[in-house]
């Protein structure tokens, strides 16, 4: 049962993805293009997360809630730049 949720749960992530790179090369403006990186953070979050639930670690947890609080910082510094033109004042 476990396996087969985690196979939706990839072919889930793999079609996200695409449609995340779509809107990145394709975005109309620049803070769609924001938007894209920061889903593709979100999603990568939940492939490590997949992925330590595939391989029983529990290491992979920590590095998700590190690559989540590092996407946070870096999409405030990336709208902050696009409000403002510069991150620090």
């Amino acid at each position: 049962m476990l396996e087969g949720a985690l196979a939706f749960g990839f072919a889930a992530w793999g079609l996200a993805l695409a449609m995340n790179l779509w809107r990145l090369f394709r975005g109309p403006g620049v803070a769609d293009r924001i938007l894209a990186l920061d889903t593709m953070v979100i999603n990568t979050i939940g492939l490590i997360v997949l992925a330590g639930i595939a391989s029983d670690s529990g290491t992979s947890f920590e590095a998700a809630l590190l690559l989540a609080m590092v996407g946070f910082v870096s999409t405030v510094a990336y709208c902050k730049f696009l409000l403002r033109g510069d991150i620090i004042e």
